[in-house]
Formats: C-alpha cells, sequence, structure tokens
C-alpha cells in the first residue's frame, strides 16, 4: 500500500511539472512575440479578402474593425447599433479606404442567422471575430440578483459563437485557409462567484470554459486543414461594457490590446492577447 502511495504521488508530480513546463513554453513564446512587430498584412489578406466581426459597434470589436482594415482587409461589421455602424464604416471608408459592409442583427435573439448568411453570401471570408457578447450587472452580484435576461445572454454568449463560426467554417475549409479569433474572458480561466450567470454563459458550460472548450476542440479537428481557431482569454480592457475603465499597465484600451494580439495569432489555440495578462494567468 505505501509503494503504490509513493509511485502515485510520483505520477501527480510529473503531471504537475509537465502542467509547469507547458505553461513556461508558451509565456517564454509570448515573451519573445512580444518584441516584434503584429503579424504581417501579407499573412493576414492571405486568409481572405473579407474580416466578419461581431459586436463591432463598441471596444474590442470596433477595435477590430479598424486594425483588420488597416491591414488591407475589407470588413463586415455585425452590431445591433446601426448608427454606431454607419459612423464606423464611413469613417474605415474615408480614413483607410477598406472595403466595408454593415449587417444590423441583435445576438439576444436566435433567428437572426439566416438573414446574416444571405448577407454574407458570395464574400470571401477569411477572418471571423466572434467577439459580441453582453454582462448583465458590472458589479458582482448573486446569481438570483441577476436580471431577467438568461436567455439573452445565453444566445448573445454562446449560440452566436456556434452558428457564427458555423456560417464560415465550411467555406474556410474548402480553400484549406482561415482563421478564426473566440473573444473569451479571464474569467474562463475559474469560476467566479458573484458572476455566475456572465462566467457560465460566456465563459463556461459543465464547469468549463464554453468557448474556451469549443474553441480548442475545433482547433484540433481543423488545424490539419489550414484554419487557425484561438481562443483570447483577456483580463482587463477598458470598453463600454467595463464602464471605461481607467487603463494602466494591467488594464489595456481596446486599441492596444487588438494590435498586440494579433502578434499572437501562431502561438497557439489559446492566449491571453498580451504580455500583461499573461503574466496573470500564469
Amino acid at each position: 500500500m505505501g509503494e503504490a502511495l509513493h509511485q502515485f504521488f510520483i505520477w501527480v508530480g510529473v503531471l504537475v511539472c509537465l502542467v509547469f513546463l507547458v505553461k513556461c513554453v508558451r509565456f517564454c513564446k509570448c515573451i519573445v512575440l512580444s518584441f516584434r512587430k503584429v503579424q504581417p498584412s501579407s499573412f493576414l489578406q492571405s486568409m481572405g479578402q473579407w474580416a466578419v466581426i461581431t459586436g463591432a459597434g463598441d471596444g474590442i470589436g470596433k477595435a477590430y474593425s479598424f486594425e483588420l482594415a488597416k491591414h488591407g482587409l475589407n470588413v463586415v461589421l455585425i452590431s445591433r447599433t446601426l448608427g454606431k455602424l454607419q459612423a464606423i464604416a464611413t469613417e474605415i471608408e474615408r480614413t483607410i479606404g477598406s472595403r466595408v459592409k454593415i449587417i444590423q442583427a441583435d445576438f439576444t435573439k436566435d433567428d437572426i442567422y439566416e438573414y446574416i448568411k444571405e448577407k454574407l453570401n458570395g464574400l470571401q471570408i477569411g477572418i471571423l471575430v466572434n467577439n459580441v457578447g453582453v454582462l448583465p450587472n458590472l458589479f458582482p452580484s448573486h446569481f438570483f440578483s441577476e436580471p431577467d435576461e438568461i436567455q439573452n445572454v445565453i444566445h448573445c454568449n454562446i449560440t452566436s459563437v456556434v452558428k457564427m463560426t458555423q456560417l464560415v467554417l465550411k467555406h474556410m475549409e474548402s480553400r484549406q485557409k482561415g482563421l478564426i479569433l473566440n473573444i473569451s474572458s479571464g474569467i474562463a480561466l475559474c469560476p467566479w462567484p458573484l458572476y455566475s450567470l456572465y462566467s457560465a454563459s460566456k465563459f463556461s458550460f459543465s464547469l468549463q470554459a464554453f468557448v474556451r472548450m469549443f474553441s480548442k476542440a475545433l482547433q484540433v479537428e481543423y488545424k490539419e486543414k489550414g484554419i487557425i481557431i484561438q481562443v483570447l482569454t483577456p483580463y482587463g480592457v477598458s470598453t463600454p461594457m467595463t464602464k471605461h475603465v481607467n487603463t494602466s499597465i494591467i488594464t489595456k484600451s481596446a486599441e492596444d490590446f487588438v494590435k498586440e494580439s494579433l502578434k499572437y495569432i501562431t502561438v497557439g489555440d489559446e492566449t491571453c492577447g498580451c504580455l500583461a495578462h499573461e503574466i496573470l494567468a500564469s
């Protein structure tokens, strides 16, 4: 019995060391990549002519729209507020010169995807950024104190990722190339009491992070087909969702976060998106 227990603890120690080694390798990769420029425009353009960004009206989605346009891609902006989409489209066309299509859609509904599919028909979509999401409460609250909008949160934070991926993945597979970025959160890395609805919809399913697991599993399935599927799990980013909290070494502006995150596209199936957040996650 004593010998068996001894062997058990040895194997547990080996497993812990392996997990730590994997984290160290990933962290070292991020350090190296943080000193280089963003992925070259030619690499991003090689994915396809168009980038589709959900939740493009504000924050991280808006920042991805501008950054990908700067790299020479045409962009499809999807959000529910038409006025914001029109203003962003006008600015991108005026200042950058990329082509822009806008699709007004409310991701809290589940009957919008045939309409989106029609609007995307005929476009060579090389990049999809699944960014849209809602946070019921900025401040911590008990589950039974959450607003009565659980179904809306699930549609926006889970259904949107699955359905939008389904819309573009088949065409990416036929071309043997494509890039899908699924924006999750550092909340996905462990359970967060008092954020149960947020962390249990956009960021966990059956005690595990849904967007993380979906993305990582899909990457295993499609990696050999030339498609990159990566989940990003950032911590503090200053956006309208977070009430524009002050930026710092840890809390990034949406623009800075997006620009840095594009350095890590080839780092693996998961990244925090910036070096400061990788340190927090380590």
